[in-house]
């Protein structure tokens, strides 16, 4: 008898039915809808507009948020939402996790109620997309250094700058741009499409996430309306509760690229025959194979944890740290041994391993690098701060 799901310690039996349904509908998304197509936009490094109404369709946008419009579904749930986008395909993962999670979580928690009441509403039908336009040029890892700024000028905040990496960038309704005001302090800022001198252009020669566009934006003298500031944002402090809130979900995501891999990696194995046999019967084939299962096994349980602790309002930045990195390099390495598994044909994105190698580089360094997330539990367990250089924000 042949164990071929990655459920192998009844991982299921931990979820609620509710977040069952929800996983099995987004599996069901992923299947149907992503992967008959997603290797064509991939190739071509294009965007496949054409799957936006229907990912709103499954009523998953807006993960976590309660109200206007939103699922408000457990963080469990979320995870699982997280997993199974990444599952079907990085990019499109991608995509769902800038626009529900960083943009309209970075409106629910520092907005207002009236500005909740204006964006998340269409955004949660996907009728409008949102981006996070925080990492610039020179300031990756340390954001906190942020150099984008914003005037005062009557009605109108005036924004000048530069970012980079901006997922959504280019096609967003609504980017929330992070700036530093006269007084020093950080602050978020929507800018709405078309506003004069806002200018995105799509980054090229990607080798990971080519489905999804990241932009250079550059900002001269962008006038965006007073009302349009995040009412309850007042230091890069409310900017990192979004990131701490957020990032969980990429321990997930790495999770969903790794059972994709497994499974590509199990089934080829059974099917392909060297030697006379098929070569999952080889030794070493299996050694491979077991110790895959292990790591997303250990991966499950951690991911469920952590998310249970965000429902109970316990997790802290160092617990999504410790997950972000420990999933993010354990994937990278199930996912290169799924590679091997395949042989030659693991570098032909006809079977999906190529595409799932490539976009985990992305997912091992976005939203926080595994050395970044190391230093920060490093400093939970030791009281002592590794991370040299960083200045304090002027409050």
């Amino acid at each position: 008898m042949t164990v071929d799901s990655p459920d192998f310690y009844a991982f299921e039996d931990l979820l609620e039915p509710e977040e069952i349904a929800i996983r099995d509908r987004v599996r069901a998304f992923g299947e149907q809808e992503v992967l008959p197509r997603i290797n064509d936009y991939w190739e071509r490094a294009d965007f496949p507009f054409e799957l936006v109404p229907r990912l709103a369709e499954i009523g998953v946008v807006g993960g976590i948020i309660e109200g206007y419009g939103c699922p408000g579904m457990s963080n469990v749930a979320a995870g699982l939402v997280a997993a199974e986008l990444a599952r079907a395909d990085g990019s499109i993962g991608t995509f769902n996790g800038v626009h529900s999670f960083l943009a309209m979580q970075s409106i629910a928690l520092l907005g207002d109620e009236e500005q909740r009441e204006r964006w998340l509403p269409e955004m949660a039908r996907l009728e409008k997309i949102g981006a996070f336009g925080l990492t610039e040029p020179r300031h990756g890892s340390d954001a906190v250094g942020l150099e984008t700024s914003a005037r005062r000028d009557g009605d109108a905040y005036v924004l000048n700058g530069q970012k980079k990496w901006i997922g959504n960038g280019s096609i967003a309704d609504y980017v929330i741009v992070w700036a530093r005001g006269e007084d020093g302090a950080v602050s978020g800022y929507v800018v709405e499409k078309g506003t004069p001198g806002y200018e995105a252009t799509v980054m090229t020669g990607k080798t990971a996430l080519r489905a999804v566009w990241q932009a250079e934006i550059t900002l001269t003298d962008v006038r965006v309306p007073a009302e349009n500031k995040l009412a309850n944002c007042h230091s890069f402090k409310d900017v990192s509760q979004v990131l701490d809130r957020t990032r969980y979900t990429v321990a997930w995501r790495a999770l969903g690229l790794a059972t994709a891999s497994y499974e590509l990696a199990l089934a080829h194995a059974l099917q392909r025959e060297q030697f006379g046999q098929p070569i999952a019967g080889f030794q070493l084939v299996q050694d491979k194979l077991a110790r895959m299962l292990a790591e997303i096994t250990s991966m499950q349980l951690m991911c469920w944890r952590l998310s249970k602790l965000a429902d109970a309002g316990k997790m802290t930045a160092a617990m999504a740290s410790l997950a972000k990195m420990n999933h993010a390099a354990k994937a990278r390495a199930i996912v290169a041994d799924a590679r091997d598994i395949l042989g030659g044909d693991g570098i032909l994105i006809d079977h999906h391993v190529a595409r799932h190698h490539a976009d985990m580089e992305a997912v091992f360094t976005f939203e926080g690098t595994d050395s970044v997330q190391a230093l920060i539990v490093g400093r939970a367990i030791t009281g002592l701060s590794a991370i040299s250089g960083r200045k304090p924000e002027k409050s």
